[in-house]
């Protein structure tokens, strides 16, 4: 009897492979002949990779791409369930480690966060001017900085008008205590910021004296000092600026896409590198209603208390706002269900409307500044980031169809919300309670490719498709820190590929592959790289995909990669549809044509100016002074930083601070990079910027350094 071959396709299939699967009788007497001879073998006849389906062997061992041991081969037959629908056993479910999770509605929280200094409060400031021409004989607060309470002596002064207004006082009290002469002269004093004891004291000693005291109207710091022993001094001149620290204002900056996340009263939590591991807290209480055009950023402040004065003007904070967000855009809090909050003072919220105890204006309910109250009315749908293609604006998942026989998954397009973390918020295409698709979403879409189905990757029939193009959006998220750690051997893929190197290509997948592990969907794209035979398919969908999936992480986070990257574009890739690539400098070398067309492209951006980049603006010049004074320290820094000594890094960065002072743009820089709590977070780009200032210096007057420099 004739038998024909059937090919079967199992969720494990990755893309571009082609699976061989058992050959299969056409007749029912062959088919039973063939079971019985299954049974009789208790062995496997074939062996297969996992993450390289293509390869199978009569017998057990390892992968000869990837190292990874071999299992038995399954048959895994099953009914063509529809255009966008992939149905496998469940050997095969366990073979591609396929993870499922339902949606669910709730309120996602996200962690923004944000950095600033800390800074006075404005509206505890107070500048004492003087309120009548005097001259200065004698000063109590000779510097700066120094505490103060209300009613301590500031300065003495002699003022002939001062002195003038003390026998009008006197006069008119001898004559009639409760007059309105007496009062109005009462007054005057009063105006000139004299206290009521010290109007008491002039009246019970009967006399005017000609020298006077003045005193603090209020505690604080004194900031500013504007006189001297011996100045004469008008009306209006300003004395000193005291300033209370008992609350302190936090100046944060927040991204454009932060905002959706963010609510006047919200509490924020923050630590300081004075204080490590301690916690501080406070409100915010003003958003900027503009974006700054140059940084684009919003400025955020918020109210920090600070009765034990153990925060500090000028400290580098950093800060986390806790937000969960509703379906329509609102934030939802807890502790502010039912509550009445004042406009104006955040901390002030009471259960029933009624006025600011600071200011008196009429309190608010919570909604109007932004917040719901109902918890289940208005919660939306989330599901983790993980099981979501990213498309462009497009964002596809696969669903589990809980009515199936076997394990079947079937492709939807949804929209997409705002990203909460870990879970994106889902504005339409699922309800609660399905099943989506965690782990292997990338493995199922590409079996579809392969079997001629339309991928949900692509919005047009599948058939009708170069399977080039299939790709060309194709992104998966990744975590940051193991992006961070991928680009240097993506780096080193690039110039292979630039070079046509096929060996040195595979070496930096091997070198990608150490840091991604052997499961999940950027495992499978670098397996499949490694099981290229040529550069050609390495480079074509794959390294776009590849590229794709760190540049989104870049666009995402672009502070946390080298701000030297930049981002290429060949439009000649694919028919001239075009693809994007990260190099690490100039000039550009494309990685799709190598030599053939090496040099074609353009630059499209570089890291430093997106968004979000952390990016230190370096100062007109060093001083030759300064950087003589740091030299010594710098290379104590450089030597640590080569070492790994994180430590003996910030004692050399403690050092040059000595040098510096704490104001200016140098020690703003050197703050930064004291308040970094690991040695990438020195390194770069802070380090970076630091040596390009040392370096200019240096080569503006190389005599001014005795020492022999590289």
């Amino acid at each position: 009897m004739k038998l024909k071959p059937i090919v079967v396709i199992g969720a494990a299939i990755v893309v571009g492979t082609l699976i061989g699967r058992f050959i299969l009788p056409s007749s029912g007497d062959s088919t039973t002949e063939h079971a019985h001879e299954a049974e009789a073998t208790d062995e496997p006849s074939t062996w297969t990779c996992s993450m390289h389906p293509q390869i199978q062997q009569p017998d057990a061992g390892d992968c000869p791409i990837c190292g990874m041991d071999l299992i038995p081969l399954a048959d895994d037959a099953g009914a063509d369930e529809g255009p966008r629908v992939m149905s496998m056993s469940e050997a095969s479910r366990a073979l591609a480690d396929i993870q499922t999770v339902r949606v669910v509605q709730d309120y996602p929280e996200a962690e923004i966060r944000l950095s600033g200094k800390l800074d006075y409060d404005e509206t505890r400031e107070k500048s004492l001017t003087a309120r009548f021409p005097a001259r200065i004989d004698e000063l109590y607060v000779n510097f700066t900085g120094i505490r103060v309470k209300r009613g301590e002596h500031l300065a003495k002064v002699y003022s002939p008008e001062l002195l003038t207004a003390q026998r009008e006082l006197l006069t008119a009290y001898r004559v009639d205590p409760d007059g309105s002469i007496t009062r109005a002269a009462r007054e005057k004093l009063r105006l000139w910021d004299l206290l009521p004891e010290q109007i008491e004291s002039i009246i019970g000693s009967g006399e005017a004296n000609d020298h006077f005291v003045l005193k603090a109207p209020v505690g604080g710091i004194v900031a500013d000092k504007k006189i001297k022993v011996g100045d004469y001094v008008k009306t209006g001149e300003p004395l000193f600026r005291i300033v209370d620290l008992d609350v302190l204002w936090a100046n944060l900056d927040a991204y454009e896409s932060d905002l959706a996340w963010l609510r006047f009263g919200q509490k924020v939590t923050f630590t300081v590198h004075s204080f490590p591991g301690e916690i501080f807290e406070g409100k915010i209480a003003f958003i900027d209603p503009e974006v700054d055009r140059m940084t684009r950023t919003t400025p955020v402040r918020v109210n920090v208390a600070n009765a034990g004065g153990q925060l500090k003007p000028g400290m580098f904070v950093r800060a986390v706002v806790a937000s969960r967000l509703a379906e329509d855009g609102n934030v939802y809090p807890p502790e502010f269900a039912g509550k009445w909050i004042s406009p104006m003072h955040p901390e002030v919220i009471k259960d029933e409307p009624g006025a600011c105890d600071v200011c008196g204006m009429a309190l608010v309910p919570a909604e109007e500044l932004g917040y719901v109250n109902d918890q289940n009315k208005v919660a939306p749908l989330l599901i983790p980031t993980s099981a979501v293609l990213r498309t462009g604006k497009r964002g596809v998942v696969y669903v589990e169809k809980t009515d199936a026989e076997r394990p079947t998954y079937e492709g939807r397009e949804i929209t997409l919300g705002p990203r909460a973390g870990e879970f994106f918020i889902i504005k339409a295409g699922l309800e609660v309670g399905e099943r989506v698709v965690t782990n292997g979403a990338f493995k199922i879409d590409s079996a579809l490719q392969i079997q001629a189905k339309p991928s949900m990757m692509n919005p047009e029939d599948g058939d009708s498709m170069d399977p080039h193009e299939v790709h060309q959006a194709k992104i998966f998220e990744i975590p940051i820190e193991q992006a961070r750690q991928l680009v240097q051997p993506y780096l080193a893929l690039q110039s292979a590929l630039a070079a046509d190197e096929l060996e040195a290509a595979k070496a930096a997948l091997k070198s990608m592959m150490e840091i991604s592990g052997y499961h999940g969907e950027l495992p499978d794209l670098i397996h499949e790289m490694l099981a290229a035979q040529n550069l050609d398919g390495i480079r074509r969908p794959h390294f776009e995909v590849l590229s794709n999936v760190l540049i989104n992480s870049i666009h995402s986070e672009p502070s946390a990669f080298p701000q030297e990257l930049l981002i290429m574009h060949c439009p000649m890739v694919y028919d001239d549809r075009g693809a994007d690539w990260l190099q690490a400098n100039e000039p550009l070398l494309n990685p799709y044509f190598g030599a053939m067309m090496l040099k074609c492209g353009e630059t499209k951006t570089k890291v430093s100016e997106m968004e979000g980049a952390d990016v230190e603006e370096p100062p007109t010049a060093m001083s030759l002074d300064v950087a003589k004074q740091i030299l010594p320290n710098y290379l104590k820094l450089q030597a640590a930083l080569a070492g790994d000594d994180l430590d003996g890094s910030r004692v050399a960065l403690k050092q040059m601070m000595e040098s510096t002072g704490h104001h200016g743009v140098l020690p703003d820089l050197i703050h930064t990079m004291l308040a970094a709590e690991d040695m990438d977070g020195i390194r770069r780009p802070h380090f970076e910027t630091l040596s390009n200032w040392m370096i200019e210096a240096v080569e503006r007057d190389p005599s001014a350094f005795s020492q022999d420099l590289y």
